[in-house]
Order: C-alpha cells, then sequence, then structure tokens
C-alpha cells in the first residue's frame, strides 16, 4: 500500500447536512486513514517575501492521507466523498 495526500479545496460554509455526510465518509475510510487536518489560511513564502493567505473558496481548506494501492483506487476512494458533488474540489498526490 502507498500513501496519497488528498488536498481539499473550497469547503468554507458546510451546512449540518454536509457535515454529516463528511463524518460519515470519514467513518467509512477509518481504515485506511493515515492522517488529516484542517487549514484556516496561511502564509505564501517566496524570494520576493511572505504574504497572508486569505480564506477563500478556492482555498486548501484541509488535507487527507490514505492509503490505497494505486491512483485509481485513491480516485475511487475520494470520489466517494460527498463534498465532491456539493462545494469542494479534491486534488490527489502520490506519497
Amino acid at each position: 500500500m502507498k500513501n496519497f495526500l488528498i488536498l481539499h479545496y473550497g469547503f468554507e460554509n458546510p451546512t449540518p447536512k454536509d457535515m454529516a455526510a463528511w463524518n460519515q465518509w470519514f467513518k467509512s475510510i477509518e481504515a485506511i486513514q493515515v492522517d488529516r487536518g484542517g487549514l484556516r489560511g496561511g502564509l505564501e513564502i517566496s524570494k520576493s517575501g511572505t504574504t497572508d493567505l486569505p480564506f477563500t473558496k478556492d482555498s486548501i481548506t484541509g488535507y487527507t492521507v490514505i492509503e490505497a494501492r494505486d491512483l485509481d483506487e485513491a480516485e475511487k476512494i475520494t470520489a466517494k466523498c460527498p463534498i465532491v458533488d456539493s462545494t469542494g474540489v479534491y486534488e490527489i498526490h502520490r506519497g
């Protein structure tokens, strides 16, 4: 099994129904979840300086690390998350 990083974008103001579905999905992946967390803004650091990153619908709002056989399996697991159908977008990266 390999680790895959799932970046969550655009999950600003979830409804209680969204949160219930989200929590149910997390429960369904407990056995393969390595880590997860929520993010609320941050900093962009470059040669030209540091800039505050606002919390918007385009921000990275969280992450999940899962174990899967390959990228195809990680994609299938991620596609089942109900937030994909409502307010969010995901990126999957291999570890």
